[in-house]
């Protein structure tokens, strides 16, 4: 296939760890335990000689942010999403085929508490946890708004602060992880379909892999680019966390945004904010769009790098993925002591300031050839 070929040779090989950097890796995510892009993840991790588990809920929990729920009953009452264990199968358990995989009936961050304190002590022998990734998700977490709904930075959050119930998923199961010291990262794709892992498709139209396979490679190398540049002890400074945003990729159809490029990008700044808004006909409430007037509280830059461009224009504006990273100190002011986590994940992740700003429209034609050139098409 080209995108491995391709790709592979190019960036991934050159990113594989080596037996002194391979990582310890917990994966979890708000879709459950046999999604489409949790196994794809999972699958390239350890083709790249990370030692991966997951540990995720059986079923879709999306949208639970970092709240904080443990099962009552100690048998499932209904089978699991895609059918994997049946109704009366226990709450937490391994995968039938794989024992490195766990679900537990429970919301995200429970997941991660459950992965930390019950699996890594009991059946990893207290190995310690290099990192905590989250994802990928169905669908991207772009601005402080969804940032703060998504069960995805949920995950990964526990590590650090008790007060994180309204984050998104993805990047609350990154908190759940901060919260203890762990290193996490929450991952979001555009291709928001819900798939199981057995409707991941060996070809596609466009001869490139399936959307969940690209996303996981990209994904694994971020974190292949963090064990290469990081410190093996802690690969990210304490309260220091990393959200990642991929566009939807189109393979399935064609090869207009096969290998997004990631760029450093501030989470504010062009960000989406929720409105309620009433259909006079049905007489119900659904979701609407602020204004960009409505949305200026959520877009004002105040800590971080404010020369950054924000994560939802960079992904809304054509085949890019964002990097983010925030703390969990919400106060997080720009100061002597912070981090610099730039440095860490360079040269994959792309650093473009406000300077730079003016000529992206000449940089993003030299993207696309750039990236069509990797997978010889240009």
């Amino acid at each position: 296939m080209r995108f491995l070929s391709s790709y592979c040779l190019t960036v991934a090989l050159a990113l594989l760890p080596t037996a002194s950097n391979a990582l310890n890796i917990i994966v979890n995510n708000d879709d459950g335990f046999g999604s489409a892009d949790i196994r794809e993840f999972y699958r390239i991790l350890k083709a790249a000689r990370h030692n991966t588990w997951i540990v995720a809920p059986v079923d879709n929990q999306s949208r639970k942010g970092g709240t904080k729920v443990f099962t009552t009953e100690a048998k499932l009452t209904a089978p699991s999403e895609h059918d994997i264990v049946p109704a009366g199968a226990p709450s937490f358990e391994t995968d039938p085929n794989d024992s490195y995989i766990w679900y537990y009936n429970g919301t995200p961050a429970v997941c991660t508490f459950f992965a930390l304190d019950y699996v890594v002590p009991n059946y990893w022998n207290g190995t310690k946890v290099d990192l905590l990734v989250s994802g990928l998700n169905f669908g991207d977490n772009l601005g402080p708004f969804l940032y703060t709904l998504s069960g995805t930075i949920g995950a990964t959050q526990v590590l650090y602060y008790p007060t994180t119930r309204h984050l998104p998923t993805d990047i609350l199961l990154s908190y759940a992880a901060l919260e203890r010291g762990i290193p996490g990262i929450g991952f979001s794709g555009g291709n928001d379909a819900q798939r199981g892992y057995k409707e991941v498709n060996a070809t596609t139209k466009s001869g490139y892999p399936d959307p969940a396979t690209i996303d996981a490679q990209l994904s694994v190398d971020i974190v292949n680019q963090l064990a290469k540049n990081g410190n093996l002890e802690q690969l990210l400074t304490y309260g220091y966390g990393i959200s990642v945003n991929c566009p939807e990729i189109t393979s399935l159809t064609d090869s207009s945004c096969v290998n997004p490029p990631f760029f450093q990008t501030h989470m504010t700044g062009g960000a989406d904010i929720d409105t309620a808004v009433l259909n006079e006909t049905t007489g119900l409430f659904d979701y609407g769009t602020a204004t960009a007037a409505q949305s200026r509280g959520a877009n004002v830059c105040i800590n971080g790098d404010c020369s950054l461009p924000g994560e939802t224009v960079v992904v809304n504006g054509g085949c890019y993925s964002s990097v983010s990273v925030f703390t969990m100190d919400y106060n997080a002011p720009k100061c002597a002591g912070r981090a610099n986590v730039r440095p860490l994940l360079q040269p994959l992740v792309q650093f473009q300031n406000s300077t730079t700003n003016s000529t992206a429209s000449s940089k993003k034609r030299s993207l696309r050839r750039s990236s069509r050139a990797r997978f010889g098409q240009a």
